[in-house]
């Protein structure tokens, strides 16, 4: 049974979910439907990017990935089906895949929407799936290799003694997530204490493990299960009570 994920700005509320589902049920029935999240913020393919980037490797071999974020079709608007890390991906070519993978994909196809309405996209997106189903050869689904719109993502600033980085995603906890890894964290620390500044407020100087190795509502540091620096309070919002917000910057100082 194929697995199909899906990843949308569109919410939970209204039919629009229900639309797709039904939709691809129909053509493929024996298909296996999993929410990644229909939470996106409107259009914001940034946070879509984020959350496709962290999702999909834990999936199996083999799944489809369709990421329906700012696609709105038009004569001039084109989709993708990609095929990458043994996965397959199909969405708008507005920038998101290229924020999502670390480098150009192994196969990229062009899907043509012409003119179709928002919702006729549902039959581009089921037959583009039907065709991966069936096992057809991508060279059949349109034109390979075609320009890809690239995105630049915000990189940490480097120096030998300090860090700064830039928070790109407020989790349902309201902690805030920056995009500083791990591993370039403690290959700059280098065993030397940090002193991590945002906003106004007193510095974190001090890595945490788990969120209570702090009291109740006091802040901490950590790096999460996907490996990037997190600001949260323990059992508290830090996004709202600290007064963080997404493109907030941060900055880590090292000590001799």
């Amino acid at each position: 049974m194929r697995i199909i994920t899906l990843t949308t700005d569109l919410g939970w509320r209204d039919y629009y979910v229900a639309v797709i589902k039904g939709t691809l049920l129909s053509r493929q029935p024996d298909i296996q439907v999993v929410d990644i999240t229909h939470d996106i913020p409107h259009y914001n393919i940034v946070e879509g990017a984020f959350v496709l980037k962290n999702a999909y490797p834990n999936f199996p071999s083999g799944t489809i990935h369709l990421v329906s974020i700012l696609d709105y079709p038009s004569p001039e608007s084109d989709f993708l089906v990609i095929r990458h890390d043994d996965h397959y991906f199909i969405g708008p070519n507005n920038g998101l895949f290229s924020l999502a993978f670390e480098e150009r994909p192994e196969e990229v196809y062009r899907l043509s929407s012409g003119s179709a309405h928002v919702f006729g996209l549902k039959n581009l997106f089921a037959e583009a799936i039907a065709h991966i189903c069936e096992d057809k050869p991508l060279s059949d689904i349109g034109e390979r290799n075609p320009h890809m719109v690239e995105r630049i993502s915000l990189q940490p600033v480097v120096s030998k003694d300090q860090l700064r980085g830039t928070i790109l995603h407020i989790d349902h906890y309201d902690n805030a997530i920056v995009n500083i890894r791990r591993e370039l964290f403690e290959k700059i620390r280098n065993g030397r204490q940090f002193q991590l500044f945002f906003k106004r407020h007193d510095p974190i100087v001090r890595l945490s493990n788990r969120y209570c190795d702090v009291p109740v509502g006091e802040p901490l540091c950590l790096f999460n299960s996907a490996g990037l620096l997190e600001i949260a309070l323990n059992m508290d919002k830090a996004s709202t009570l600290l007064g963080l917000s997404l493109d907030d910057t941060i900055q880590i100082n090292f000590l001799e």
